[in-house]
């Protein structure tokens, strides 16, 4: 099972040197609430918006206060059309704070740097573009603000998966290495409204797990609107079991409403087979998902890694919303949560994963990249394929208890659709 290469562009050492005469004045104003932030552009990329701490220090000393921004994301068919071409970074700083007023950007343009990288080899090595301070005025004769940055490149091998068609219609989930598709995994989904055990395994009821069970789910049997007992099952190529994704807690509309709220979140266990029985199973994370309110509706999500110390220990390492109608990225990974509260509690580094989820009622083959250094077996890819299918299977259950599922989705003919 041989990774794809993939190349990570880091902008970190974020911090602004300003002149006497256009620091912000006032006896409040402290560098780590200063309004100064910059736009960080990439060609072919979403540009990235990085506050800029205000730096005390005098000459060229490295910065006391530092930030940095998520990063750029390089895969193997973009190296390819980079082989020999220069790429340009550009970095434009403001003074103000961010956003719009009126329809017009709040803050002030205060000058631009921009920093050239050449990627040929950086999928076998580390390079460093940039490290230091650059002036952003283009008038040597008067003082002018400097950014300091450091621009540097790492080598991120990824695992890339993608399902052959939806989840629920129990696709094969191939690996794939440049133009060659090779299957590795298959999916059998199930779906059963009437018993919640049914939402495992026949065998899984066993002794050794009904008690971990009732600790994860929540029992919330209301009559009539809810989903539940679904099930996805990833088998290796001799037909061996060797994760799933099953829905613990079911997905049932807030009283008065007719969507799944945050206060009441669905969930799923994300599962490995335990030991050397086909009946023991063990939990390795656990994912809750609802939908959010607002002017356009948000899939809401938080995943937590599950400990042997029980279901109140969870070391949670995702969590964020995607939209509902565009769909968007479910990504685990260590630098976009390290300014959060979970930083500290992080036990994965660098890039976990990431999976593509399509929008509400649009078709999703999802595609899953894994972080080479995070799989060491088959059987450690398929756990992410699960959560993969998990995250996708949420948008479903997340969709307005007004509208109807398709027939995969349940069994119950009057609350589906062909």
């Amino acid at each position: 099972m041989d990774p794809c290469p993939f190349v990570r562009l880091i902008v970190e050492s974020l911090a602004l040197k300003l002149p006497q005469a256009t620091r912000p004045a006032g006896s409040g104003v402290h560098p780590s609430t200063t309004p100064c932030f910059c736009k960080i552009r990439v060609k072919n990329f979403p540009s990235q918006i990085a506050l800029l701490p205000l730096c005390s220090s005098g000459g060229d000393q490295s910065p006391d206060s530092t930030a940095s921004s998520a990063g750029f994301h390089l895969d193997s068919a973009l190296l390819r059309r980079l082989s020999g071409k220069p790429l340009a970074l550009r970095v434009s700083v403001y003074t103000g704070r961010m956003g719009r007023t009126c329809g017009v950007s709040s803050g002030k343009l205060l000058g631009r740097v921009h920093v050239m990288i050449l990627f040929d080899g950086a999928e076998s090595r580390p390079n460093v573009f940039q490290n230091g301070w650059m002036k952003l005025g283009n008038e040597p004769s008067k003082p002018s603000a400097r950014l300091h940055l450091v621009v540097r490149s790492e080598p991120d091998p990824r695992f890339v998966f993608q399902f052959g068609g939806e989840p629920e219609c129990s696709p094969v989930v191939f690996q794939i290495q440049g133009t060659i598709r090779q299957p590795v995994f298959s999916c059998k989904f199930s779906a059963d409204r009437n018993s919640r055990s049914r939402s495992l395994p026949s065998d899984f009821n066993s002794n050794n797990n009904r008690g971990w069970m009732r600790s994860f789910s929540t029992e919330r049997e209301r009559p009539g609107r809810e989903r539940k007992g679904w099930i996805i099952m990833i088998h290796d190529l001799s037909g061996s079991p060797v994760a799933a994704a099953s829905m613990i807690t079911p997905f049932v509309p807030s009283p008065g409403s007719d969507r799944v709220s945050r206060s009441n979140p669905g969930a799923w266990l994300i599962l490995r087979p335990h030991g050397n029985s086909v009946s023991s199973w063990k939990a390795w994370g656990r994912l809750e998902a609802w939908r959010e309110r607002g002017s356009i509706d948000g899939l809401g999500y938080k995943f937590e890694l599950v400990t042997d110390n029980g279901p109140t220990s969870g070391i949670p390492i995702a969590e964020s919303t995607m939209n509902i109608k565009k769909g968007g990225l479910f990504c685990i990974d260590s630098r976009i949560m390290r300014d959060s509260a979970m930083s500290s509690w992080l036990p994965l580094r660098g890039f976990v994963m990431g999976s593509t989820v399509e929008g509400e009622g649009k078709v999703s083959k999802p595609l899953v990249q894994v972080g080479v250094q995070h799989v060491t077996c088959m059987a450690d890819a398929a756990l992410f394929v699960a959560l993969s299918a998990a995250i996708d299977l949420s948008m479903d259950a997340c969709r307005l208890f007004s509208h109807k599922l398709r027939k995969e989705l349940c069994h119950d003919e009057q609350d589906s659709f062909l």
